[in-house]
């Protein structure tokens, strides 16, 4: 008898050494915060997913919405009323999770005192985007109610057709609003901040890393398969290739413009499409580029092709337009490459041969990648247009804080799609929005998303998204897009649940590893 209890017992120990582990990866950077209301980046992103759950969450094969902190739902014909039947579910402190806590999270997300700058992805509920402009002051005149513990229902403005994708997004996130009242922004400290996903925080190292272990209260935490997870803050992406590559690291999801090639030939790399834009934002309220005339003749001197193949080479796509292919919905419009016509538009706006143009500014968070393109339009515009600029670079922290305050001249720039749906790019420039970061607007561009929004005739939808994307890139200019992603990276073999997709989201509680 105690020989068998001591065969179970190994084969159990066996069984743990196959499935447990620590799954360490590379986020970048230091997080600028862990609030899920307030988070924009992705580097942020790839904690909080691990630390908070929505009402729904995302399968992890197909990213398709699968029940979350809501074990089910049901909508109404019309598709105007989403109610949500919530789990018997607790925060990582062991405290009861309930509907209010989602009602009071939702309402602190639209308080206008709160900025957040997601706040738009609640505009489909009803008196939403009202109560977030400060037009309506009683939030119960928003369509969402919490009539029971375990129920919570939403009332929409229109048909939306990705709300439920909106709703595994972390600004839709539930937070312990207790802990907000009591600690403010050092809420999110790993002393304070209590979630309610797979894991928790366990200690987080300035500049160094961030544990993560499994919450012992999470509904579901027979599924999650790591033991720990270990987010490294390493932003040099040499370093970071460096330690995947000596096994200190278990996946990264970006490699340094110059170990593509050799990256390539390795049988953990891995390049795919990717549901992202690179680009650059002009700053609308600093002259020259509050005149279009500057910004398409920028725009126009930009040799897109040559950038993706002799300065990236890692099989981006070049672009003029704004919006990669997503909901049916393919970029269109956008400047061509004409430095001639250039020349001429910079001419009409006051500057020949570049005369009197002041030296401006080209800014972007510390990257090895981003000075290279940086550095090959630096010499383009140049060459073309006979204007100087000048490079700066600073930490993420600081160049999200500099960018949202419009701090620079012309900015780097990305936009990584949050569901599956052009609105999720078009919907960042609606005059005054919290992503938008140009000081620009259009009555006509509003007019036509607000369209957008509420018309589900494909065609239709995508001819509304043209017009925008022509006004964003052509007339107006007020960016000026340059590829479209090749999400490239390296994942070890051992690691099991890691499935490929557009938008390189890979939900940790599905990870283990096979040895």
């Amino acid at each position: 008898m105690m020989r068998w209890f001591w065969t179970i017992g190994l084969l159990l120990v066996c069984w743990s050494t196959l499935w447990a582990g620590n799954f360490r990866y590379n986020i970048g950077a230091e997080p600028e915060t862990l609030d899920p209301g307030l988070i924009t980046g992705s580097t942020e992103m790839m904690v909080v997913n691990a630390l908070f759950e929505g009402l729904v969450a995302y399968d992890p094969v197909d990213l398709s919405p699968r029940p979350g902190l809501a074990q089910r739902w049901t909508i109404s014909d019309d598709g105007l009323t989403f109610t949500f039947f919530l789990r018997e579910a607790k925060w990582s402190d062991g405290r009861p999770l309930t509907s209010k806590d989602v009602l009071r999270s939702w309402e602190r997300v639209l308080r206008p005192s709160t900025g957040a700058p997601y706040a738009s992805q609640l505009y489909p509920v009803k008196g939403a985007e009202a109560y977030n402009k400060g037009e309506v002051k009683d939030f119960a005149q928003v369509g969402v109610q919490a009539p029971q513990p375990q129920r919570l229902v939403v009332s929409l403005e229109a048909p939306c057709p990705y709300f439920l994708d909106l709703c595994a997004f972390v600004t839709l996130f539930p937070v312990p609003l207790d802990l907000v009242e009591e600690h403010g922004d050092r809420w999110v400290r790993p002393e304070h901040i209590v979630g309610n996903g797979p894991f928790r925080i366990e200690s987080w190292k300035t500049r160094d890393r961030i544990v993560m272990v499994p919450n012992e209260h999470y509904w579901d935490r027979e599924t999650v398969g790591m033991d720990q997870l270990t987010a490294m803050l390493v932003d040099d992406q040499d370093t970071a290739y460096k330690l995947f590559l000596e096994g200190e690291l278990d996946w990264i999801n970006s490699v340094p413009l110059t170990k593509v090639e050799e990256a390539s030939w390795h049988p953990d790399y891995y390049a795919m499409p990717y549901m992202g834009v690179y680009f650059y934002r002009f700053n609308a309220e600093r002259p020259p580029f509050d005149d279009p005339r500057v910004r398409r003749a920028l725009s126009m001197s930009v040799d897109r092709v040559t950038i993706t193949r002799q300065v990236l080479k890692g099989g981006e796509l070049p672009a003029a337009f704004f919006c990669p292919p997503v909901g049916g919905y393919s970029g269109k419009g956008g400047l061509p490459y004409d430095p001639e016509r250039a020349a001429e538009l910079l001419t009409e706006a006051g500057y020949p041969g570049g005369q009197g143009f002041p030296e401006a500014e080209i800014f972007y968070n510390t990257s090895e990648g981003h000075k290279k393109v940086a550095e090959a339009i630096q010499e383009q515009w140049k060459r073309s247009l006979s204007i100087q600029t000048r490079l700066r670079n600073t930490e993420w922290k600081i160049f999200l804080e500099e960018m949202k305050n419009l701090k620079f001249d012309i900015c780097r720039s990305s936009w990584i799609g949050d569901y599956g749906d052009p609105n999720t790019f078009f919907s960042l420039f609606r005059t005054g929005d919290g992503n938008n970061r140009t000081g620009w607007g259009h009555p006509d561009y509003d007019r036509w998303l607000l369209q957008s929004q509420r018309t589900f005739e494909p065609e239709a939808r995508f001819a509304l998204f043209e017009k925008m994307e022509r006004l964003l890139v052509e007339e107006e200019a007020i960016i000026l897009p340059i590829y479209i992603y090749v999400n490239k990276g390296m994942i070890s073999p051992d690691v099991e649940g890691w499935h490929p997709n557009v938008r390189d989201l890979h939900p940790f509680k599905h990870l283990r590893f096979r040895r």
